[in-house]
């Protein structure tokens, strides 16, 4: 019998910090739409009343300061990188990013002959989770989501995080 066993009533909750933080974090995740292209579509279809994401605990947010998760949907340009990035750098932290689509994830049809096209979002900004598809159906996109959420679960706040130098930082490669 351990020291603490049988000490407390019935009506007492004993868990870890880790798990109570990550538990509230993958719970409420509130996303910014960042829908471009077609892929938007889907990502409204997933919103709608025949997939619901508010069971997951998603609420749309239409501001970057409001949200910790960026859907980014649709083709991104290499003008539309510039605004993509400083819409990530205005979220708070934790943030997160889904990668939704076969031109978002690795520019798509455009790959080869478009050259104004970025061959992928991950050279703007970190991505936590890719859906692939041309457009991915909501069910994909609600995968991606409840991959999402054990991602966070997994997280730890205990261990001290390094802030990168500068110098270390990637920056998109505007084409």
């Amino acid at each position: 019998m351990s020291l603490i066993e049988g000490k407390f009533g019935r009506n007492l909750l004993i868990t870890s910090v880790d798990q109570v933080v990550n538990w509230s974090r993958a719970s409420s995740l509130w996303p910014m739409l960042f829908g471009i292209a077609c892929c938007a579509i889907e990502m409204m279809a997933t919103a709608a009343s025949r997939y619901d994401w508010d069971r997951l605990g998603l609420i749309p947010r239409a501001t970057p300061r409001q949200s910790d998760l960026m859907i980014v949907a649709g083709t991104v340009n290499a003008k539309m990188a510039q605004v993509v990035r400083k819409l990530y750098d205005q979220m708070p932290e934790p943030r997160y990013v889904i990668a939704m689509g076969a031109c978002t994830v690795g520019g798509g049809p455009y790959f080869k002959w478009g050259y104004s096209v970025v061959k992928g979002v991950d050279k703007v900004v970190p991505v936590d989770v890719y859906v692939p598809g041309c457009p991915p159906r909501p069910e994909a996109l609600l995968d991606g989501i409840v991959k999402l959420q054990e991602k966070i679960r997994r997280q730890t706040i205990s261990k001290d995080f390094e802030v990168p130098s500068p110098d270390t930082v990637q920056t998109a490669a505007l084409y």
